[in-house]
């Protein structure tokens, strides 16, 4: 094992970046830390740090053992020495793991096993691509085998054409083992083809290993049923959404006591991220958004008492609270993050209410930087409600001088805007560039209640699109604010709002940067793989004539409608992989730009899905978005 200081990992010199506020260069030289776990003994923290690199164009990954209480990282090559395996049964006789499994005809070749040099693909029902990959009749299956060289593995769902781990993000989360071992205990949606493109009914499935049946533990719930794990004293508990087909509903934590199940959260007025038992099985932990920022909250667990269930929030302040990792003593250890800094490894007092750094994988640099200023400030919307709108200043900013201001506009559309640290839509980076950034907390926004997150449903181009305004015309009534060069930039459903208020904006804005957004409201319904999504938001399909709500979707509140007001200049970015939002929507907005004669560009990423995730393609990716403003603002 090799001894390294964390502040030597990412060592930069000011001669070496050549300037003293965040560039594009430096963003993609950051290392970024994912914590894996405590150590066998409690005693230690063990993470993973990715750096990304352009030339080779890919990251490198290293692994890295520190005490809990602080000071040097050790490098580590294999982590099996030091982390216990969440996979391997609690009597240690066996081991849980993932495989994929060919079980359906798809392609061409598997009708025809005479002509293989076909690539065609046939389909019978939708789900036949899901965010970046086409389904060639392959699912992801859990298996268990003995805890030995040689052993061979059993399929606890054999035959069946279903996916565990989930689709697309879904890893060794999904399944675990009950503290007896007798049982494994897995997140599936069991449905396929159409159906299971217009549903979020995923369930937590009980496989007992003697019997080999499988019973459905969460049968009564219809929605998302996800996060499985087990308390210090044998209760199962998980993540649990109510309705089918919202994927944005209310995440509530249940617990399963004497055959009781207990929603811990059903009282209070926020949704849940992730969640950790306290060691004595009394209290159970959780992240959750409120007021613009991811805080850690407690909530106790009265069993068969008749204590009352009291949610109370632990931390505060301008950051992040994001993944729970362990306890050590009377600590939490966490990450943390903010606008200014990427995630790194902290651990919270929970007596004293104190903080400690524990990882500085990036903090040498950051010395090096003259930062940015996030400001909060409430803006009176146009019904009346305060909205949090985060400001972010330029480093250095000089109130006496005029600087060009960006709307950003968050996607989901319901996921929060927090003190995130994006390595692309990274607002430090932009306000080194000399903007001043407007992101509003508009109507959408888990963090500010249930009923300011679910108003945008069905009403995409409706009250939000009045916050977003409100949002920036508060803010250029500052003087630091050049009126004259404002501009508005999103991906996603962000990337759908600059569509739409490029049509709506009575040239308040001199420019507009739409990334892999929703254009045409009724083609976007034809061509997205997660039915249940537009189903949800857009309030049905566009040949439902009667239905009111689907039609002011299609028509009132369509992107594609407002064209002939379009007046400003606008890069149109897409990746060709994101099927998502598929490329039509991007080369429906490019067509219509160019054709009516409007300064435009198209930037293609014909590898990259929703997100933009090589190295190289970040670079091009920033470098046009920062060439764009430069261009036109």
């Amino acid at each position: 094992m090799k001894k390294v200081l964390f502040i030597t990992l990412i060592m930069m010199s000011l001669s070496a970046i050549g300037q003293n506020v965040m560039s594009q260069e430096l963003l993609w030289k950051l290392g970024r830390v994912t914590p894996l776990g405590l150590s066998k003994d409690g005693k230690n923290v063990v993470f993973k740090v990715s750096i990304p690199s352009v030339e080779e164009n890919k990251s490198n990954s290293k692994f890295y053992i520190m005490p809990v209480n602080g000071g040097n990282a050790t490098e580590i090559k294999d982590t099996k020495e030091v982390l216990t395996d969440k996979n391997i049964s609690p009597d240690g006789k066996y081991l849980i793991y993932n495989e994929e499994v060919k079980l359906e005809k798809v392609l061409g070749k598997d009708f025809y096993p005479n002509l293989d040099k076909s690539d065609a693909q046939i389909y019978d029902g939708l789900d036949y691509r899901h965010w970046d990959t086409w389904n060639e009749g392959k699912f992801n299956h859990v298996f268990y085998k003995e805890n030995k060289d040689g052993a061979k593995g059993i399929d606890i769902l054999k035959g069946e054409n279903f996916d565990s781990p989930q689709k697309p993000f879904g890893g060794d989360e999904d399944y675990i083992w009950s503290p007896d071992s007798k049982n494994i205990l897995y997140v599936c949606k069991k449905k396929a083809g159409t159906e299971y493109a217009i549903s979020t009914n995923t369930n937590i499935y009980e496989y007992n290993l003697e019997t080999q049946k499988t019973v459905n533990r969460t049968e009564d719930n219809l929605g998302y049923d996800t996060a499985p794990q087990f308390s210090p004293t044998g209760n199962l508990s998980w993540l649990q959404m109510k309705r089918d087909g919202y994927e944005s509903d209310k995440n509530d934590i249940i617990v399963e006591f004497k055959g009781i199940k207990q929603n811990l959260t059903a009282n209070w007025d926020g949704t849940v991220d992730n969640f950790i038992w306290s060691k004595d099985g009394k209290n159970v932990y959780f992240t959750a958004p409120v007021d613009g920022t991811k805080q850690l909250f407690i909530v106790n667990f009265p069993g068969v008492t008749r204590i009352a269930i009291t949610v109370r929030q632990l931390t505060n302040g301008d950051f992040d609270v994001n993944d729970l990792v362990g306890f050590a003593g009377d600590d939490i250890i966490v990450t943390r993050s903010d606008m200014n800094h990427a995630s790194e490894i902290y651990s919270f007092h929970l007596k004293k209410n104190t903080w400690k750094q524990l990882s500085n994988i990036n903090t040498e640099t950051y010395k090096t930087l003259a930062l940015s200023k996030t400001e909060k400030r409430y803006v009176t919307t146009t019904d009346g409600k305060k909205m949090l709108v985060w400001v972010i200043l330029p480093p250095n900013f000089d109130a006496s001088k005029k600087y060009p201001t960006l709307l950003f506009c968050q996607g989901g559309p319901q996921s929060p805007l927090t003190q995130s640290y994006s390595f692309r839509w990274n607002f430090s980076l932009m306000a080194a560039k000399g903007y001043v950034v407007v992101a509003p907390n508009r109507r959408g926004m888990p963090g500010h209640g249930v009923e300011w997150n679910e108003q945008i449903s069905k009403d995409w181009g409706g009250q939000v699109m009045d916050d977003y305004l409100s949002a920036i015309d508060d803010v250029a009534k500052e003087n630091f604010v050049d009126k004259s060069r404002l501009g508005c930039v999103g991906a996603s459903y962000g990337g759908y709002s600059v569509f739409y208020l490029a049509g709506i904006h009575k040239n308040r804005f001199k420019t507009f940067i739409a990334h892999d957004g929703v254009f045409n409201t009724q083609s976007m319904f034809g061509t997205t793989e997660e039915v249940f999504f537009n189903n949800w938001d857009f309030g049905g399909a566009y040949w439902e004539k009667d239905n009111a709500v689907a039609q002011k979707t299609y028509t009132t509140f369509n992107p594609a409608t407002l064209v002939g007001n379009w007046n400003k200049p606008i890069l149109i970015v897409q990746g060709g992989k994101d099927f998502r939002v598929p490329i039509g929507q991007s080369q429906e907005a490019f067509q219509a730009a160019q054709l009516r004669g409007i300064k435009s560009r198209f930037l293609y990423f014909p590898d990259e899905n929703h997100w933009v995730l090589k190295p190289q393609n970040a670079q091009v990716w920033q470098n046009e978005f920062f060439k764009w403003l430069n261009e036109t603002l």
